[in-house]
């Protein structure tokens, strides 16, 4: 059994970061800053604008519409908790799209 989770982890949190990172990079920061913004490395950026990695097929509108979200709040110095939310929508939105189950684990989570 994989929990939802674990498959965010593997699965949904690099494509986030991967259409992030390349958002990013569209406004006019370097690798670096964007790799430093995303709290990844250099290298890690590089191999999401190569397409190495985080490369899935989901870029429904409100997917990316969350996405162009995320990067303005990101330039424009969001705090970690908002990134947050943003990317745990992002998640949610791949997850349900991805699936026929819609993800669970936010809602899990409020109940515990």
């Amino acid at each position: 059994m994989i929990f939802p989770c674990e498959k965010a982890v593997w699965y949904n949190l690099p494509q986030i970061r991967a259409d992030i990172a390349a958002g990013l990079v569209k406004t006019g920061m370097t690798q670096s800053q964007a790799a430093k913004k995303l709290g990844v490395t250099p290298a890690a950026v590089s191999q999401y604008l190569n397409k190495k990695r985080g490369q899935q097929p989901v870029k429904s509108k409100p997917y990316l519409e969350e996405i162009d979200n995320a990067v303005r709040q990101i330039v424009e110095g969001a705090s970690s908790q908002e990134l947050q939310s943003i990317v745990c929508n992002c998640c949610h939105i791949i997850t349900a799209e991805t699936s026929e189950e819609n993800s669970q684990c936010h809602d899990n989570a409020m109940q515990d």
